[in-house]
């Protein structure tokens, strides 16, 4: 997947050395040359000095709508900048922003932009965002039997209800409020769920999310 990651501080520079070494094609952007160094020696993927919500840079960066964008500069309008100029004008689906002020995130959320906080986990929460279906693991039970994963709703699924995926959804959170869904509960597209159940079964909503033909329940 073509990836554009704005910003290349802790967390950017992360996010670009763990993207390319799953087999992406990663471009970074920060309108401080000086800032590419935490991308180590080994980093074989472009580099774009500029501003992140400038058209022409994300033009040069090779942006389309099956990108995907992380906004992960140090300033929260900048940020909210670049997610919505590629949202907006480029068409682009996968659009997560990183977000210091957490009491902004519900409104950015309301707007379909996937925002992250600034704690530890960034990284890692960034990536599930981006790619919902290599999600890790959060918890399995001590027979391996049932696992504990969160997924983000895409297109395919949005408007389905609940009980037509294979998968026990345990937790919906939307628009940064969490509840517990019924079995008539349509899903909304952005809505991050948690699911409790086997392997097989979380391979198969992985394939309704895809929107793979044939997926079945």
């Amino acid at each position: 997947m073509h990836m554009i990651i704005v910003g290349c501080g802790r967390v950017g520079s992360t996010l670009a050395i763990e993207l390319e070494n799953q087999g992406h094609q990663v471009v970074v952007v920060d309108r401080n040359p000086a800032a590419f160094r935490r991308l180590g020696e080994d980093f074989t993927g472009r580099t774009l000095v500029g501003v992140g919500f400038d058209r022409d840079i994300l033009t040069d960066a090779g942006i389309t709508a099956e990108s995907a964008v992380m906004a992960v500069t140090s300033g929260d309008n900048s940020n909210i900048m670049i997610a919505r100029v590629a949202r907006e004008l480029f068409g682009v689906e996968r659009v997560v922003a990183r977000i210091y002020d957490p009491r902004r995130a519900a409104i950015y959320e309301r707007l379909g932009i996937a925002t992250v906080a600034t704690v530890a986990w960034t990284s890692n929460r960034i990536l599930r965002t981006i790619l919902p279906h290599d999600g890790a693991t959060d918890w399995t039970d001590p027979t391996s039997t049932y696992q504990l994963v969160e997924r983000r709703i895409t297109g395919a699924l949005a408007g389905k209800s609940v009980s037509s995926t294979p998968a026990h959804v345990a937790l919906i959170n939307r628009h940064g409020k969490a509840d517990i869904p019924k079995s008539d509960t349509l899903f909304q597209e952005a809505d991050v769920v948690h699911l409790l159940a086997t392997s097989e079964q979380i391979s198969s909503f992985d394939a309704h999310l895809a929107g793979h033909e044939g997926a079945h329940s």
